[in-house]
């Protein structure tokens, strides 16, 4: 037996042709320069399709790609993907096989996947080469980039059920990276007795749960107010990080510490504050009550209610619906229900306004010239055709749905873009400030933008507020038809009509009566003291009918609940009003077009103000979204006070959002457990 192993082995190594390190280093440098002019021909976007079957193989393919960076080591990978595909993928199968190839509906490689033809020239003098150095009857597996596409269907055999539905699968990825609009990588065809497979230009990569980036800073520190005793900030009708505690709390998990504004807890709510009289079209309700959850501080509870117009007297509107395709638009909560939003928003529209639809994924594009609202079918059947696949172009669709907005826009009317989007901008302009800069600038125009917020996963939560927040606009969280109609139906008109913009409050607390204070949520909103002056920086915006919120917990002097103690140095010989004044309330605003700020003004006295249900609901909110936040100032304050106090305080809830937010603390508390 061993003298017929060695002559088997002599016979064999008598068969192999003597190595000529000469040619193998050329056939090596040509399949590197192509590999190297393969990889630069396109500069593709980062795809958001969805995944099928073999997107974890892809996934690990990329990270390969990832850590391996040398020529060399992209070499070995590209050939440790090619023997991946044949172990196992159905067309790997028959290519070992000797089988027939199928995938599904493919007829014929898309132009736009196939190498330049200079790459293929120079492809087709290295498998020369190869063949050389080869020698026959080889079996290996080559890749002709060269050869026209084949008919994938002929001759196409069944296989088991199992197999073919992994065939369908790897079908359907492939056709959906061939109606990309964005320009893809080059593909692969490995050619084996004219036979030939199709290798994806890119993974498409959805994206990954855990990516959501939530636009927050630390808690608000108390502070001292002998150091600093004024206190600055914009207003915030935002009402999405309620939303987005909901839906995370209805799928069973705390939401994240970040996704909490607790103003936007509190703002989430209408409330009935005193209206308006005289040449404002807002007027503070200032009231000072005991602290639930610290016995010895003060709750000061600022109100603002907004004028709500005759309905009759709101001029023409032009809307732009400027909506996210890309793939990571797939889910039911996403596209789905946008569709389905916009169909309760269409019915609040008037005969003779007008909407146009652009969409982005990957480029933009205009799917619906501007249409009056009377032509209801038109709209709902150009919503019905929207379908998600593709990357998320944001910066394109912005620059267009301005466009478009700017050319519907006429005097006397209002003109607003609306973005719908699960904010995963990945194309473009992807970075807030860069956002910011460019909404900023598009918004003195007067066409204001706003943003709507769906699905979670991916929630990019910091580049919607970005904008909505630059394009002096609203924005909402989306989770369910019930949301929709509460902010495109039952408060469309204070999102799409403002009353008054950049507007600011400043209070200054008296160092006689308040030793410390903490103003509790609007973190995001911060301003600086001057700023509070100058009209030249940009603040929130109130629209018709809106109510604004905003509470401190201030210390009096003398309290047992002052955390600071006194310093050694102290600045005792400051001047100081010893009056019985807590502070003093002043607030900037300016009327839509105009450029000069207007100045309201009140003290505000111990007393003030009557608690009433609606300033002790909203108190109850804040104290809901600080326990949320981790409850650093609450003391011994739980969730069943919580509950017990907006229990206690629910009054009239004409729409049940009360109830709701009660079922959200009981829910919050057994998940806290």
């Amino acid at each position: 037996m061993t003298d017929e192993l060695d002559d088997l082995k002599r016979a064999l190594d008598a068969a192999t042709p003597a190595p000529d390190a000469d040619r193998k280093a050329a056939t090596l440098r040509l399949a590197e320069e192509n590999f190297d002019r393969v990889q630069g021909s396109a500069d593709v976007a980062r795809h958001t399709g969805q995944k099928g079957p073999f997107a974890p193989v892809l996934k690990g393919v990329t990270a390969m790609f990832h850590a391996m960076t040398t020529k060399a080591g992209l070499t070995a990978t590209t050939a440790l993907v090619a023997v991946g595909l044949v172990v196992i993928t159905p067309m790997g199968r028959d290519l070992l096989t000797g089988g027939p190839i199928g995938v599904g509906e493919i007829s014929e490689i898309p132009e736009s996947f196939r190498a330049p033809a200079e790459s293929r020239e120079r492809r087709s003098e290295a498998l020369q080469l190869a063949d050389d150095e080869d020698g026959a009857g080889s079996q290996v597996v080559r890749q002709d980039l060269s050869a026209e596409p084949v008919d994938l269907n002929a001759g196409q055999q069944s296989a088991q059920p199992q197999m073919e539905l992994a065939e369908e699968s790897f079908a359907n990825e492939v056709q959906g990276l061939a109606k990309m609009e964005a320009a893809p990588a080059p593909s692969v065809a490995a050619d084996a007795d004219a036979r030939r497979i199709i290798v994806a230009p890119e993974p498409v990569i959805a994206p990954e749960a855990d990516t959501e980036a939530f636009s927050n800073a630390e808690t608000n520190t108390l502070k001292v107010t002998t150091e600093e005793p004024v206190s600055t900030f914009s207003i915030d009708v935002d009402t999405a990080s309620y939303a987005v505690v909901r839906s995370s709390l209805m799928a069973g998990q705390m939401p994240p510490r970040d996704a909490v504004r607790v103003e936007e807890m509190v703002n989430y709510f209408p409330y009935a504050y005193a209206q308006p009289e005289g040449e404002h079209p807002f007027q503070p309700t200032i009231t000072v009550m005991p602290t639930p959850w610290n016995a010895g501080t003060e709750l000061v509870h600022i109100g603002l209610q907004g004028t709500m117009p005759a309905l009759e007297d709101r001029p023409p509107l032009n809307l732009v619906f400027l909506i996210d395709t890309s793939g990571s638009m797939q889910d039911a909560n996403k596209l789905p229900l946008l569709k389905q939003s916009f169909r309760l928003m269409l019915s609040e529209l008037r005969p003779e306004d007008e909407v146009s639809i652009v969409t982005y994924a990957g480029s933009a594009g205009q799917v619906l010239e501007p249409t009056r609202a009377a032509e209801r079918s038109a709209i709902l059947s150009a919503l019905d055709r929207l379908e998600a696949g593709g990357s998320t172009a944001g910066q394109a669709g912005l620059q267009q749905a301005y466009q478009v907005a700017e050319a519907m826009a006429a005097e006397g009317e209002v003109t607003r873009v609306i973005l719908a989007t699960d904010g995963d901008f990945n194309v473009g302009l992807s970075d807030p400030e860069a956002l910011k800069d460019f909404i900023a600038e598009k918004r003195e125009s007067g066409t204001y933008l706003s943003v709507l917020g769906f699905g979670r996963g991916n929630l990019d939560d910091a580049t919607m507020q970005a904008l909505a927040q630059n394009g002096n606009g609203q924005a909402s969280y989306i989770d369910t038809l019930s949301e929709a109609r509460k902010v495109l139906v039952d408060q469309l008109t204070g999102a799409l009509f403002p009353i008054a913009n950049d507007v600011k409050i400043q209070v200054e607390f008296n160092p006689a009566q308040i030793a410390e204070y903490r103003l509790i949520g609007y973190e995001t909103r911060a301003l600086n003291r001057e700023d509070f002056s100058n009209d030249r920086v940009d603040a929130g915006d109130i629209g018709a009918g809106h109510t604004v919120t905003a509470i401190y917990e201030v210390t009096p002097v003398g309290s047992d609940a002052i955390r600071n103690g006194p310093l050694r140095y102290g600045a005792e010989t400051a001047a100081v009003d010893v009056s019985d004044e807590l502070g003093f309330f002043k607030l900037r605003y300016k009327r839509p077009g105009e450029a000069a700020s207007r100045l309201i003004e009140t003290p505000i006295l111990p007393g003030m103000g009557e608690a009433g249900q609606d300033a002790r609901f909203s108190v109850a909110m804040a104290g809901f979204g600080q326990l949320l936040r981790g409850g650093n100032y609450l003391g011994g304050w739980s969730w069943s006070d919580a509950i017990g106090l907006a229990q206690d305080a629910r009054g009239e809830d004409s729409f049940g959002y009360r109830a709701e937010a009660i079922d959200l603390m009981r829910l919050a508390e057994a998940l806290d457990r």
